[in-house]
């Protein structure tokens, strides 16, 4: 049985993140990458993130790639039917949760870790049904309209409150980014746009990759959505540093940790904007050999 992980030493109270906006195509910037910002030592505005990439408003123009693609693929792969099991750990970028609606019918319980306390409220926001939470409506109607269940959309948004109830504050540069906490290992890990926001070079993604994939139980799967070829991402007035890479480093590293990869799908950019820099989204299934 899993305990209650949450305790006040890693979530604090509630407060109000800002909610500036941006259009989704900016002029070109003269920032050059001296001035990134990095997320591991500043973090990011997790409700402009949300509102910026992932919100269905009208000028939101990413749906396609980075909620349509990831989601096409994540009810395809969990429908199999071979990935399924008690505990499902998420370890991703700010407070999304779009990724975690196809997997929440085939795991008990879902742990998300967060490195940051921002993003943490942010999403207990929601997880709650507190005044101000994000609305991921549009992204469960997408969950259950490409299942031909369009009327189980409350049905669907309640079995992901009811699973996702561990919410806990890691450490990424901790050899245990756990520690001190015990979790039990996860049947299924997924990482969704985390490895090139944290990682500097090829070193640092495949020293990140080894401590995530820790988590997971011997034969274990592994689900990883990232961006290709990607240097920044813009959230509100900051350009955050991300690690380009292509897909066959990404397919290697994976190999190199002794992943067996079972799909691996690709979908070129469809957009033109000067938030982010992207040339591809990845979406890749793998389990671990044992």
């Amino acid at each position: 049985m899993l305990r209650k992980l949450i305790s006040s030493d890693y979530i604090k109270p509630l407060s109000t993140d800002a909610k500036g906006a941006i259009p989704s195509v900016i002029p070109n910037s003269t920032m050059d990458s001296s001035t990134y910002k990095f997320y591991n030592e500043n973090g990011l505005d997790s409700r402009q993130h949300l509102d910026h990439y992932l919100s269905d408003k009208p000028e939101m123009a990413f749906g396609e790639d980075i909620l349509e693609f990831p989601v096409k693929n994540l009810l395809k792969t969990f429908t199999e039917g071979h990935i399924k099991g008690d505990v499902l750990i998420d370890i991703s970028p700010g407070s999304m949760v779009y990724h975690l609606f196809a997997a929440c019918e085939y795991f008990k319980h879902i742990i998300v870790l967060k490195s940051r306390d921002s993003c943490i409220m942010e999403l207990k926001r929601w997880v709650d049904e507190r005044t101000g939470a994000f609305d991921w409506r549009h992204a469960t109607k997408l969950h259950v309209d490409v299942n031909g269940n369009s009327d189980r959309l409350q049905d669907k948004e309640g079995k992901l409150r009811s699973a996702l109830q561990h919410v806990v504050k890691c450490d990424l540069e901790k050899e245990n980014i756990m520690d001190p906490i015990v979790l039990p290992l996860a049947d299924c890990v997924i990482c969704c746009g985390l490895l090139e926001l944290i990682s500097k070079n090829q070193d640092d993604y495949i020293r990140y990759l080894r401590k995530i994939s820790s988590l997971l139980k011997p034969g274990g799967h592994f689900i990883m959505i990232g961006a290709l070829d990607i240097t920044y991402v813009t959230v509100g007035k900051d350009k955050i540093h991300s690690f380009s890479y292509d897909e066959d480093f990404a397919r290697k590293a994976l190999v190199g940790e002794g992943f067996v990869i079972d799909r691996c799908e690709v979908k070129k950019r469809t957009i033109v904007s000067d938030l982010v820099d992207y040339k591809a989204v990845i979406f890749i299934a793998a389990h671990k050999e044992n």
